[in-house]
């Protein structure tokens, strides 16, 4: 049978990480690919326990539930945002699977072909994706360390008028950065001037080390609420912090948008899953959450820590980074000569995988760049997967050298 896809499935792209993946699993291959949690640091017995605990009560907790989401689970989550400096009530609050799915409710509710969406260059690789699912205008508007540049992003307001801007401004993926408070009022002030709501996606933002001077800056979401509200909607996500099988994230925002994306969740599923929820819920009635995030990012700054080291001691010409202050991702650029994508294959036979970073802008990548994630890869392989890396750039130089006409 010849099947007609919709113009939306063949504007549907593969996950150039979810493709790495794939190719690296039953291997010997060291990953830094994927945005992966430490599963030996998962609460794995408290979890456990939380199941069973909900698994003795009534049969009812395999029933169908709340579109919007097990409502003291959404008292919880509230409770969590207050202290950001973020004010919703529950009602205000939809319950996802996972904030992957925040993010496509949210352009299914807004986004026409051709409507324009203002994101960073680079940008979290799933939210292109989603935006080229709904055909959107995606333009990025130029950054720096500190965050989008204000001029730039009032250029863009005014010449798109776009619907949507998307970020992650804390710990973002795939550069690591963060967002300075000075940029972030300045954003949003310029968003809720020409009418751009603003979607801040922070499922990182809890993983902070110590030391770093941009650890608990106000979110997005809060200055707005200072200034008024109605222009930021937040999602978050319990899969960095607890474990990402629960698939459990949420979507705040005003009542308004709130009713419209449970609408669209109707639509899509009904409801996320009803029992994660509840053993969710269990778990943070008893378990200490902030004791374990602060183990978590003690681990994960000292496994930065190692990579960096293990970067800088290669001394790679013209290669730079940011030491991340929290979150997951190290960003790495090499000398302009170097095309990551083309390294890849020789880095995969070597025995080490990372995500090429041309695959994180909308528009004219660069080829130079490549994300590494530290998060995941236990401490004492950091070292072999650096070495294994720099065999594949040498592999890789010397073939462009041997070449009658290099790249």
């Amino acid at each position: 049978m010849n099947i007609v896809y919709s113009t939306m499935a063949q504007h549907l792209g593969s996950s150039a990480v979810r493709d790495i993946l794939k190719l690296t699993q039953g291997s010997n291959v060291i990953s830094l690919a994927g945005g992966l949690p430490a599963e030996e640091l998962f609460p794995l017995e408290a979890v456990r326990e939380a199941y069973n605990r909900v698994l003795t009560g009534p049969a009812s907790v395999l029933q169908y539930g709340l579109t919007e989401g097990y409502a003291p689970l959404r008292e919880k989550v509230a409770a969590r945002l207050a202290r950001q400096g973020i004010t919703v009530s529950p009602s205000e609050v939809v319950l996802t699977t996972g904030s992957q799915q925040s993010i496509d409710l949210l352009c299914r509710m807004l986004l026409d072909p051709g409507d324009s969406v203002l994101v960073e260059s680079p940008t979290y690789l799933a939210a292109l994706q989603v935006l080229g699912s709904y055909r959107a205008n995606i333009v990025s508007v130029a950054s720096d360390k500190d965050g989008m540049l204000p001029d730039d992003l009032e250029h863009k307001l005014q010449l798109h008028r776009p619907k949507l801007l998307y970020a992650v401004p804390t710990f973002g993926n795939p550069t690591g950065a963060t967002w300075s408070e000075s940029r972030r009022r300045s954003i949003v002030e310029l968003c809720r001037r020409y009418g751009t709501l603003i979607l801040e996606d922070n499922p990182y933002g809890e993983i902070a080390f110590a030391g770093g001077d941009r650890a608990g800056l106000p979110p997005l979401a809060a200055i707005d609420g200072d200034m008024g509200g109605g222009s930021v909607v937040y999602t978050g996500t319990f899969s960095k912090i607890v474990a990402p099988a629960l698939r459990t994230g949420w979507i705040a925002g005003s009542r308004e948008l709130v009713t419209t994306v449970a609408k669209a969740k109707q639509a899509a599923d009904l409801h996320s899953s009803t029992i994660d929820q509840r053993a969710l819920d269990e778990l943070l009635s008893g378990y200490d959450l902030d004791g374990h995030i602060a183990a978590i990012s003690h681990e994960y700054a000292a496994r930065m820590k190692i990579l960096s080291s293990e970067l800088r001691s290669r001394n790679w010409e013209g290669a730079h980074w940011e030491e991340p202050q929290g979150g997951m991702f190290l960003w790495l650029t090499l000398d302009k000569s170097v095309n990551t994508a083309e390294l890849l294959p020789l880095a995969v036979a070597r025995g080490v995988a990372f995500v090429p970073g041309e695959v994180f802008y909308p528009a004219n990548p660069d080829r130079s760049t490549m994300r590494l994630n530290f998060t995941h890869t236990p401490p004492d392989l950091l070292p072999l997967a650096v070495e294994r890396l720099n065999e594949a750039l040498e592999e890789w130089s010397g073939r462009r050298l041997e070449s009658p006409n290099p790249v």
